[in-house]
């Protein structure tokens, strides 16, 4: 992944071929984005990005503002025009046409959904009732995997670890209202206010929904989920692979949890046909034995109870949304406006509907000719690895033989599918966005369930081509680039290529790179999770990675918080890999040729700056906190500061000197591919 959650990648490179040499292009440099004053050896990052950082606020609605976001916006609005034109005919009940705009409706019938009140939620908040036994509550856990609500432990099919041609049936720890464990357990000034905030958000919620217990049991709640998150594996340890991979037959899960009565729990979930499972966190599971048969049914009831109500909020009334924003959003992101609601329902429409609208999308925004330049340009990232790979100074020839082997059979997936999801067996209706939800999460869910027992579908896609994302996948050793990131900045063809290989070339780079990094090097070429290194190769590859990891954790974001070097290793790794081979790249493509000089910069100079400029944006501090501790990606402002200072070319081309505040000695500079 590239970004958050959310990822970039794809760009063009025939356009190399098809300028006549005779043609001017443009530079491709965003000059009125850049604070010249800045010396760029001191903070590249607001040297061509600090103008606009400094013109531009953050909208009210958003917790961040960049590149991302205004392109989010666009295929927002694209897919808002797909919507309104199919929700203009008169179509037959079934058609896509009538799913999407009766979806869409759904959403936007607010009068509605304030009308019924907590209505659709009763028959959900009556199955909680009646638990009555731990064994009722196995069950009631199981069932509630189709519809999503809250339960401690969750159900999830993906392809093997060790046979990735097979789909395999595996556990996750789950429970938590807040992001991470660490909200749980942190006893800084800022954690303990952020839980007595979140007591009160339940506390509200509870009124709204006319229930009685008020602090009480929103304190009793907050204890419950503490007791869960003591239990949690820490997010970094969840990055090693070889740690989730623990494949227990059916019969013996009774050796991890005695009294957990797993057998009403797996048919309650629809699970039949399985032999085996997976438990991810073997340890949690284990603890969360006693936790069930410690914790008074009464107790389990009200947290699930609020679960329900949690994860329905944004389907019911105005009143309850309003408040899990006031929490979700503005608290924990700063955000201070909710989005439009037309927004908010091409959100809805996406996550549920999501290739029907693509195949719209793609018709409209999305050509064969981009298609075969995207592939062009990933095929000369893909060549740059190779060349780089073949002439590591630090890699045996053993284990380049089998790096070489993986790289030679990634696949590529760019724009959408080849074959679309059908959803004919979904119901969608125009007066019903709680019901739509429920639907639509039972129907995703029962597809992921049809899986088991047959072979892995490789064809499948994991996002929609409206998403502005990108993705590598290791079981199945894929790139995939979603349609809607073709454009600019990220790639235009009208500028010079040398800012095209440095943004776009440096995140499709970035998404290879993740075949390589410190959880893609555990699986092989056709996605098996196995060793292929040589002892000295894997601790040459840790003594680089600790390196990086120790840079990103000396990276101050706020004065009492520093980036979690262990927890983003994978993407710094993909950053440092993606900006370093894609400026290999851009240098094979010039074929031993000068790049001319644009708008007063070097080819080199043009190749930085186009780096930079992918990760434009400003954050709210709530957000930045935020993510620094749930998401695997550094803060934007340090995937370029972090990973220019160390490539040699940028200093050479800038003329970066000691003195410096981003100069690093060359011997403590981190190469790895």
């Amino acid at each position: 992944m590239i970004k958050k959650n959310i990822a970039i990648a794809a760009a063009a490179a025939l356009v190399l071929a098809s300028c006549g040499k005779d043609e001017k292009l443009k530079s491709g440099v965003l000059l009125a984005n850049m604070d010249t004053l800045v010396k760029p050896g001191d903070d590249f990052d607001a040297y061509v990005n600090g103008g606009w950082v400094k013109k531009n606020k953050i909208p009210a609605d958003k917790a961040a503002y960049g590149v991302f976001e205004m392109l989010d916006d666009k295929a927002q609005e694209n897919v808002k025009a797909i919507i309104e034109e199919a929700a203009k005919g008169d179509f037959a009940d079934g058609s896509n046409e009538q799913k999407i705009g009766d979806f869409y409706a759904s959403f936007l019938d607010v009068k509605g959904r304030d009308a019924k009140g907590l209505t659709p939620l009763q028959p959900e908040l009556a199955k909680i009732d009646a638990i009555k036994t731990y064994d009722d509550l196995a069950a009631y856990f199981g069932a509630a995997n189709a519809t999503g609500f809250g339960t401690p432990i969750g159900l999830g099919i993906i392809g093997d670890f060790k046979d990735p041609t097979k789909n395999m049936l595996y556990v996750w720890q789950g429970g938590l209202g807040l992001p991470e464990r660490e909200y749980y357990i942190a006893t800084d000034a800022k954690s303990v206010e952020l839980r007595n905030k979140y007591v009160a958000h339940i506390t509200r919620m509870m009124q709204l929904a006319g229930w009685t217990g008020g602090e009480d049991a929103a304190k009793k709640i907050l204890a419950f989920e503490t007791s869960l998150a003591q239990q949690h594996m820490k997010k970094e340890e969840t990055r090693q692979t070889t740690l989730l991979y623990n494949k227990f037959k059916m019969a013996d899960l009774k050796t991890l949890s005695p009294t957990f009565n797993w057998s009403l729990y797996l048919k309650s979930a629809g699970v039949t046909n399985a032999t085996d499972i997976t438990v991810c966190q073997v340890n949690y599971v284990k603890a969360l034995d006693g936790i069930v048969a410690k914790t008074p049914i009464d107790v389990w009831k009200s947290w699930l109870k609020w679960s329900a109500l949690h994860a329905a909020s944004g389907s019911l009334t105005s009143a309850l949304d309003k408040e899990d924003f006031d929490f979700y959003d503005k608290t924990l992101y700063g955000i201070t406006e909710q989005k439009p609601m037309w927004r908010r329902a091409v959100d809805a429409v996406n996550g549920s509907l999501g290739e029907i609208v693509g195949q719209v999308y793609v018709k409209k925004h999305f050509s064969p000719e981009a298609k075969d330049q995207v592939k062009d340009l990933v095929d000369n990232l893909l060549k740059a690895y190779k060349s780089s790979i073949q002439n590591l100074d630090w890699m045996t020839p053993a284990t380049k033989k089998e790096a070489l082997d993986k790289l030679s059979k990634i696949t590529v997936k760019i724009g959408y599918p080849d074959k679309w999801r059908d959803y004919a067996k979904l119901d969608v209706k125009k007066d019903d966005y709680f019901g739509n939800q429920m639907r639509s999460s039972a129907f995703e869910y029962q597809r992921q369930l049809e899986k088991l027992g047959k072979p892995v579908d490789k064809s499948e896609w994991t996002m929609n081509p409206q998403t502005i994302n990108a993705y590598y996948n290791p079981l199945w050793n894929e790139i995939v680039f979603p349609a809607a990131i073709l454009q600019p900045p990220f790639f235009d063809a009208e500028a010079d290529p040398a800012v095209n290989y440095g943004s776009i070339g440096a995140v499709i780079g970035h998404e290879i790179g993740h075949g390589f990094d410190d959880q893609g090097s555990g699986f092989d070429g056709d996605g098996v999770m196995r060793d292929w290194w040589t002892k000295e190769d894997r601790a040459a590859f840790q003594k680089k990675t600790a390196a990086l990891i120790g840079q990103y954790d000396a990276f101050k974001v706020f004065p009492d918080l520093n980036v979690n070097g262990t927890y983003t290793q994978g993407e710094n790794i993909g950053d440092l890999g993606g900006c370093g081979i894609a400026y290999k790249a851009y240098q094979m493509s010039l074929n031993g040729k000068t790049a001319p000089k644009i708008d007063g910069f070097s080819g080199d100079q043009r190749f930085f700056i186009g780096y930079a400029q992918s990760w434009l944006s400003k954050m709210r501090d709530e957000y930045l906190r935020t993510l620094v501790a749930t998401n695997p990606h550094s803060p934007d402002h340090f995937r370029v500061i972090g990973i220019l200072r160390n490539i040699p070319e940028w200093y050479t081309a800038f003329n970066v000197k000691p003195g410096d505040k981003m100069y690093l000695a060359p011997e403590q500079r981190v190469k790895i591919w």
